[in-house]
């Protein structure tokens, strides 16, 4: 059995560059920093960073490049590629990326809450990195639906 699946969640580096191939493909791209941290043996606190290319195509590219900025979270699902080509002066260069099958959004860097694409103002409610923690969305209450049981035939189901 084989799998190769990634899933990370940092901050973008720079904003997503865009671009559309020759046959009208969009792909945009962008790096994402993640961090560790450990204590190590003399009790001192170590961090260390680590950058991540990604790959995103089509209308999931747009939407990135759209809503994502230097700073914002991100969630990545995908799977790593590796390639090569000669450079200029003839060497062989060699790039690991992760090319997204999913990205999630999480809030805008400085913690300004809603997803606002880059430019504009759209009114949409803010919300919570990811669905843990506490949201700034109201809860809606649930509408009571009141069905009298005899009212319900067998026959009536669709199934």
């Amino acid at each position: 059995m084989n799998l190769n699946k990634v899933l990370i969640a940092g901050r973008l580096t720079a904003d997503p560059v865009l671009k559309t191939t020759p046959q009208g493909q969009s792909v945009a791209t962008f790096s994402i920093a993640t961090n560790s941290t450990w204590t190590d043996k003399s009790g001192a606190r170590k961090e260390e960073v680590e950058y991540h290319n990604i790959v995103v195509w089509g209308r999931q590219a747009e939407t990135s490049a759209q809503f994502l900025t230097k700073g914002s979270v991100a969630l990545v699902e995908g799977r790593l590629k590796t390639r090569s080509w000669q450079n200029q002066q003839g060497q062989t260069v060699k790039t690991t990326e992760i090319i997204a099958d999913r990205v999630q959004f999480g809030q805008r860097a400085g913690g300004g809450g809603g997803m606002a694409p880059r430019g504009g103002n759209v009114d949409q409610p803010a919300h919570d990195d990811f669905g843990s923690g506490p949201s700034s969305l109201e809860e809606e209450a649930l509408p009571q639906i009141d069905i009298d049981e005899e009212d319900i035939k067998p026959e009536d189901l669709p199934f």
